[in-house]
């Protein structure tokens, strides 16, 4: 139950879907409800294969350009808690590629659920870096079985934050939503910055022995 709770906290908290909620709002404005909720539960959709094709073959690809995984988790960190300070500052969009152009360009397009939302404003480098490290740490059939879970669990969270998107753009406003991306962000920035010392801690520890 602790892996549980880790896993789908540490990604919930990297994903951020309710810093995504005002982005959603703006891209789906003109949409009826129906097809508001089919560009929700597509974009989890989307978003829960990226993320278990990281979390099965992340580790196989880091084998074949010979990346280490101390290596992987240091820039793994530096990403998650870059990711951080963009949601302490206001800037969380533009560092996840999604600036005005890409928000007109994607008005345009039929289906949004690929890109720009499952890719990259969800599951960016941060969450695949930490699911590549988790899986090199969590790999008995136990454990990958929770750790499904626990990502199915953040998919199903992502369709049931989107799909009330415009609903709690109306509750928590526009004031609500930015405190709470600035309290994320500081749990995501502790969390680089773990990874980061835990790899260093690591390196140190192996190059003593």
């Amino acid at each position: 139950m602790e892996l549980f709770i880790y896993l789908f906290a540490a990604l919930f908290s990297v994903l951020n879907p309710i810093g995504t909620v005002p982005i959603f709002v703006g891209l789906t404005q003109d949409d009826d409800k129906k097809e508001r909720s089919r560009i929700s539960l597509w974009t989890a959709i989307n978003v829960f294969v990226i993320l278990i094709i990281s979390f099965f073959l992340g580790e196989y690809v880091l084998s074949f350009f010979g990346i280490s995984i101390e290596a992987l988790r240091i820039a793994g960190g530096i990403v998650i808690a870059t990711s951080g300070f963009s949601l302490l500052t206001g800037n969380f969009n533009k560092k996840r590629g999604v600036n005005k152009k890409v928000e007109s360009d994607a008005q345009k397009r039929n289906d949004i659920a690929l890109t720009p939302l499952a890719i990259p404003m969800l599951a960016g480098p941060g969450s695949m870096s930490l699911l590549i490290a988790f899986y090199h740490e969590h790999h008995e059939i136990s454990e990958i079985v929770i750790s499904v879970l626990a990502i199915l669990a953040v998919a199903v969270s992502i369709f049931i934050v989107l799909r009330s998107a415009h609903y709690l753009a109306k509750i928590l406003g526009a004031s609500g939503i930015v405190a709470i991306s600035r309290i994320v962000g500081f749990i995501v920035i502790a969390i680089g910055v773990q990874y980061i010392i835990s790899s260093f801690i690591t390196i140190v520890k192996n190059n003593l022995q």
